[in-house]
């Protein structure tokens, strides 16, 4: 046979398009070409594929070697490729026998000395072929990775040798048994709510935003505890489902990162600083990978010092914050990404760090607050502000409550809302806002004289309507009454403030 066909798989954002590998070799002066829109990394495989196949001990054909990877107008990038490439020459050369290849697939990078070395994105790959009826044939050092998937018939190969012996069926390779499900559900954090002293009020907005997926924004001098609560939103929330875990482990998969399988499901905790630049927060680059916020998807992006973030870095993320996705265009091709994050923001309150220390005039502050857009503000829907806490709070022994006490609280409301309307509060339509949110007189009336004291924009409006809802599931109420509306008006510092500077 001077014909082989073999498949592997591409890395487009978050698919796996199947690429079919034929091989051809032909009588000629030896020359070895790879078509199909391969970028460099991919034409590099010649040298490294010539030298994995001699130092396995195989011979190399001194032959016309045309390898064509289809479909031709899809790009193809990395070293993933290479372990099928060489798997089609074996066969073409019939150095392997006659082998039926339709029902495998080959994922890995190989060595000069013919070890197959792991590849990034692989988990995309493997979902593509759940419940499938192909063998995947894949680096070991990609087997804690692997092991995430169920329902995927997995062998780990160390060499190209030691695959040729398995398919040959000279020595069989074990099938990779996924992690026990019992370890993936079993997260333990290091920090818990319990520690923070004091911020009562804040603690209540930060079970109020887990409960019902809101933004929230804590505004308060320099050591009050801003980060120190954003830091535990994780904790409190319930842990991530085995498909919200696979989605967001796939994420990881794409940049590089390995996935714990013990702690796999705690929700990620992204916090970067405010020098990134509006392609590491959204994501992008020639090659599109994902930023900071599909990175922070189905878990919680913290963005710390929100003044000091460019504007146009912010504004950003209004899109995302709308459509949970993201979409990155480029002249050769689209990608998108999810980012189904819950964001939390924290700021001073002045340039000088309090508002109250009269070192900063109203203008001054107002100048400082500005650089908070009004349509990004529009966004957060929990707005608390930390007061400095007392000499007693500090010095209290007295423990708060726990993470898993206040967890227990949000899974039961978050429970409440899927059994209402198959999702949570902050994901709600106006049209389906209207229909779990009706107000008597006396709320539409106090909701009015609010709108027109706060200047409460339409969104602002409904999203406060939102935080009244989960605040009344908290509670276990069926109605929203006075009294939630109330509680979520609280929530709204950040508009108080600027409404006080302004008649100052």
């Amino acid at each position: 046979m001077s014909f082989a066909c073999v498949y592997s798989r591409a890395q487009v954002a978050m698919d796996a398009p199947l690429v079919t590998i034929e091989i051809h070799i032909t009588s000629g002066l030896p020359k070895f070409t790879i078509v199909g829109l391969p970028e460099t990394s991919v034409k590099e495989a010649k040298d490294r594929v010539r030298s994995a196949i001699i130092n396995s001990q195989f011979k190399f054909p001194q032959e016309r070697i045309t390898v064509n990877l289809a479909p031709a107008d899809l790009p193809k990038e990395g070293g993933r490729f290479d372990l099928a490439i060489a798997i089609g020459i074996l066969v073409a050369s019939n150095q392997l026998g006659q082998l039926n290849l339709s029902k495998h697939e080959f994922y890995g990078e190989l060595s000069l000395s013919g070890e197959i070395r792991p590849i990034h994105g692989l988990l995309a790959s493997l979902i593509a072929n759940i419940n499938s009826d192909k063998q995947i044939y894949i680096s070991a050092h990609n087997a804690n990775e692997a092991g995430l998937v169920s329902d995927c018939q997995i062998k780990l190969a160390t060499s190209l040798n030691e695959l040729c012996q398995d398919l040959t069926g000279q020595q069989a390779l074990n099938l990779l048994v996924a992690a026990p499900q019992v370890d993936k559900v079993t997260p333990h954090y290091l920090i818990d709510m319990a520690e923070v002293k004091g911020q009562g009020q804040a603690k209540r907005a930060l079970e109020i935003a887990a409960a019902g997926k809101h933004n929230i924004m804590f505004l308060g001098p320099p050591g009050t505890g801003k980060s120190m609560l954003a830091a535990r939103m994780a904790t409190i929330m319930p842990p991530l489902t085995e498909s919200e875990a696979l989605e967001t482990a796939t994420l990881y998969s794409i940049i590089g990162k390995s996935v714990d399988q013990q702690q796999w499901q705690i929700r990620p905790f992204r916090s970067p600083h405010h020098t990134c630049s509006a392609v590491a927060l959204v994501g992008g680059s020639s090659n599109p990978k994902p930023g900071e916020i599909s990175l922070a998807h189905n878990g919680v992006l913290f963005l710390d010092e929100l003044t000091e973030f460019e504007r146009k870095v912010l504004d950003s993320l209004r899109e995302p914050l709308e459509t949970h996705k993201v979409t990155i265009s480029r002249a050769a091709r689209q990608s998108e990404f999810p980012a189904n994050f819950q964001l939390i923001c924290a700021l001073n309150p002045s340039p000088t760090g309090c508002h109250r220390d009269n070192r900063a005039s109203p203008e001054q502050i107002l100048k400082y607050l500005s650089r908070v857009s009004g349509p990004f503000l529009d966004r957060i829907d929990l707005q608390v502000e930390l007061p400095k806490l007392k000499t007693h709070e500090l010095q209290s022994n007295q423990s708060g409550e726990s993470s898993e006490q206040i967890r227990e609280r949000v899974v039961n409301a978050q429970r409440c809302q899927y059994q209402r309307q198959g999702k949570l509060n902050a994901l709600l339509s106006n049209r389906e806002l209207e229909q779990v949110v009706k107000l008597d007189n006396e709320s539409v009336t106090f909701m009015a004289l609010v709108t027109e004291k706060l200047d409460l924009s339409p969104r602002s409006y409904h999203r406060v309507l939102k935080v009244a809802r989960t605040i009344a599931d908290l509670s276990g109420k069926q109605t929203v009454d006075l009294m939630h509306i109330k509680e979520a008006i609280s929530y709204r510092a950040f508009e108080r403030l600027i409404n006080t500077l302004t008649r100052v």
